[in-house]
């Protein structure tokens, strides 16, 4: 059997994977949904962090999804087929209509890739689908993609594919598409008021399993203790990004129930390794030795995160065992960075936004004061944040902290883009990496793509051009009678939270 054959045996495997019922559920008239900050986009593609990925993800539908148990499974594709190594045809699920109801066909499909992969675009996630270089529409329900070469992580990819309609795109234009988002997922796009809430309302025309909640509100609460004290007072009945110390309020207090789970979300500190003084190996490498990971991993977060030696999680296709990282010592920090003289007593600036946990970013300042460096915090909006680091060697800060998830689960979601010079997220160039990046993107064979990103993995710590610290974990907090399933690519599917008293 063909390599891609076994890939593919995997997927149709997966495909008879259902979702709960919802009708043994109550309902809520509203549903609402404490994020830290408000979305930078409601256009699928153009930005997927967290904000805004958790509100648009329910207004769209994509080719194909992840079930709760991570498996990949049909949504708008509802089967597929490999014409060759670099073909795929995958059949369209018919009778599913926008939210203005006209119906999606092929063509909005074939749109909507080639929408995303047009460099005109200018996605930030454009370094995840560039190795499609065409999608056409056969016929109203089908249609068949062609890579650059063998693309193994295409289907891991697509989970993150939305499909928009081309007749309101080409009507509206980016920017007003953007302000007035129309997809064919569970929920509708009803309001954005800005700095405030996003309201969404479901969708009763929704092909496939529908929400129990009739309006959802995503409300912008950029303070994680004021978000839990909204969930206790019966405010909000989901609220996420939350810390130990306040999953350990939540349970004394009796009032709401904290839901913890691994994530495939990578915590790292980012280097621009072309501005000085982090363009010399020995501040680097004492950067690396000045951290003490597993002290923030037990005595910051405490939430069940895990130290990595790799920019990959356990979740990921590409994690690799038995990877080295440079350990804790700070003594060897300390006397590199006298070795390194004058330059390495510059200031540093590490970048960071409130949706982060500023209780890391503080602990790895003064690790890093410790060893003798001197870095002081500059606090940004989350818009702002992403403008700098996705803006090329120029732009991108000295250093930042950065939790890293492609919603994939495949180590090319990660080490891609920030790794590969091509990408705006990237300050580094380096032939050896990228020729194995490349490489275990087209490899079709399993052990292949694992050897190319051991020597990813393992030049990245020889040089410490980026330094990986834990395995995230997501945490939410929760109205009692919400049941819902963390998942390691931390999606909040509306669809699939349900309402039990």
């Amino acid at each position: 059997m063909r390599p891609h054959s076994l890939i593919l045996s995997a997927f149709l495997l997966a495909a008879g994977t259902a979702l709960m019922p919802a009708g043994a559920f109550a309902s809520k008239e509203l549903f609402v949904v404490d994020i830290p900050s408000e979305p930078t986009s409601l256009d699928p593609h153009v930005q997927w962090n967290p904000d805004s990925y958790n509100v648009y993800r329910n207004v769209f539908d994509n080719l194909v999804t992840r079930d709760d148990a991570g498996q990949i499974v049909p949504q708008i594709a509802t089967s597929w087929e490999y014409v060759s190594d670099t073909q795929i045809r995958f059949k369209i699920r018919e009778g599913v209509t926008f939210h203005d109801g006209q119906p999606l066909t092929a063509a909005d499909v074939a749109f909507s890739v080639k929408r995303i992969t047009d460099p005109a675009f200018a996605s930030p996630q454009l370094g995840q689908f560039n190795q499609i270089i065409d999608a056409v529409a056969d016929d109203a329900t089908t249609v068949t993609l062609t890579t650059k070469g063998p693309y193994p992580p295409l289907f891991a990819q697509l989970v993150k594919l939305s499909i928009v309609p081309k007749h309101i795109v080409e009507k509206l234009g980016k920017d007003e598409f953007n302000l007035n988002p129309l997809g064919s997922g569970p929920y509708k796009f009803e309001k954005w008021t800005r700095g405030v809430e996003v309201t969404l309302t479901r969708n009763d025309n929704y092909w496939g399993d529908k929400g129990v909640f009739p309006t959802v509100a995503f409300r912008a609460v950029p303070d994680a203790a004021t978000r839990v004290a909204n969930l206790q007072a019966g405010a909000s009945d989901l609220v996420t990004q939350l810390n130990g110390d306040l999953v350990a309020q939540i349970e004394a207090s009796g009032k709401g129930k904290a839901l913890v789970g691994n994530t495939e979300r990578v915590a790292y500190l980012g280097m621009n390794v072309t501005r000085p003084p982090l363009n010399d190996p020995k501040v680097r490498l004492a950067i690396a030795q000045a951290i003490d990971k597993q002290a923030i991993v037990d005595g910051v977060l405490a939430t069940g995160e895990k130290v990595v030696p790799e920019l990959a999680s356990p979740a990921h296709f590409g994690w690799v065992d038995g990877i080295k990282a440079a350990g804790f010592d700070l003594d060897k920090a300390k006397a590199l960075i006298a070795e390194a003289g004058a330059p390495a007593t510059q200031e540093i600036k590490l970048l960071t936004s409130p949706v982060y946990d500023q209780r890391v970013v503080q602990a790895l300042q003064q690790m890093l004061k410790d060893a003798g460096l001197k870095v002081e915090i500059e606090m940004t909006d989350m818009g702002n944040w992403l403008k700098q680091m996705q803006s090329g060697p120029s732009a991108i800060p000295q250093m930042a902290f950065s939790r890293w998830s492609c919603g994939c689960q495949d180590a090319d979601g990660i080490l891609y883009p920030l790794l590969h010079s091509s990408s705006g997220w990237s300050s580094i160039k380096d032939p050896e990496i990228e020729a194995a990046l490349d490489k275990a993107r087209t490899s079709l064979r399993q052990d292949e793509r694992l050897s190319a990103y051991k020597s990813v993995h393992e030049k990245v710590n020889a040089e410490n051009l980026i330094i990986p610290l834990y395995q995230a974990a997501v945490v939410y907090g929760a109205a009692e009678p919400v049941e819902f399933t963390p998942t390691p690519n931390e999606s909040i599917f509306l669809n699939r939270i349900k309402w039990k008293e």
